[in-house]
């Protein structure tokens, strides 16, 4: 006796064939299922993927760089103290560039000696500043710049903090003396390198963004 479809169960069998329709059809509306993004997505998902990695690596530079300067210039602290300090002056280059070791008390070159905690703190500021900008970094030679900057001031900081008399109240180890010039050491060099690298990139009209701009007219 041939089969016989029992009355009234055709809304039943056509829910079930909904249910079990291809996900994605138009029967179910499947959400599930992704859709292809439109090209104009796709494209700038990939520029805002490139820009970042831009960026990881200009930060990276300017961490290398100013890690760099900052051990170059302690390590150079920790020879001469243990080496020259109470010592008489090495000559480099005859009278011309010795090496002597001197606390100072004030900033880059001897000046400002009864201002210490005042350089202390501007110090931690330029740290905090160059920390900022590179939040928008992506030019290498403002990556140098302010990696030099950063190491430089990290350097003397560290004096500041640990050495004596005191935190905030440290002097700075200076080492190099230059006939009729000042004493300074490592970190006031890279400071004073990438202070003059930061100059050039401005009057070239860089931006650490990596724009460039120009200066107005008649200036």
């Amino acid at each position: 006796m041939p089969y016989a479809r029992p009355r009234n169960v055709g809304p039943f069998v056509t829910a079930a064939e909904r249910i079990i329709s291809t996900p994605g059809s138009p029967k179910t509306q499947d959400d599930s299922v992704p859709t292809a993004l439109p090209e104009d997505a796709v494209e700038e998902t990939a520029v805002e993927s490139g820009v970042t990695v831009v960026r990881r690596r200009r930060i990276g530079v300017l961490l290398a760089v100013a890690l760099l300067a900052y051990l170059i210039d302690l390590g150079s602290k920790l020879l001469v103290v243990a080496r020259l300090e109470g010592h008489q002056p090495i000559e480099v280059a005859g009278d011309i560039v010795t090496l002597q070791v001197i606390r100072n008390a004030g900033a880059a070159f001897g000046m400002g000696q009864a201002m210490t905690a005042v350089f202390t703190l501007i110090a931690a500021a330029v740290i905090v500043v160059i920390w900022r900008i590179a939040r928008k970094l992506y030019s290498l030679p403002w990556a140098i710049a302010l990696g030099l900057l950063l190491g430089g001031a990290f350097g003397n900081l560290t004096d500041r903090l640990f050495r004596t008399p005191g935190v905030f109240r440290g002097h700075v180890v200076d080492f190099i003396s230059v006939q009729h010039f000042a004493v300074f050491n490592l970190a006031d060099s890279a400071i004073v390198c990438g202070g003059i690298l930061v100059v050039l990139l401005s009057f070239r009209g860089s931006n650490p963004d990596g724009t460039t701009h120009q200066a107005a007219k008649g200036e």
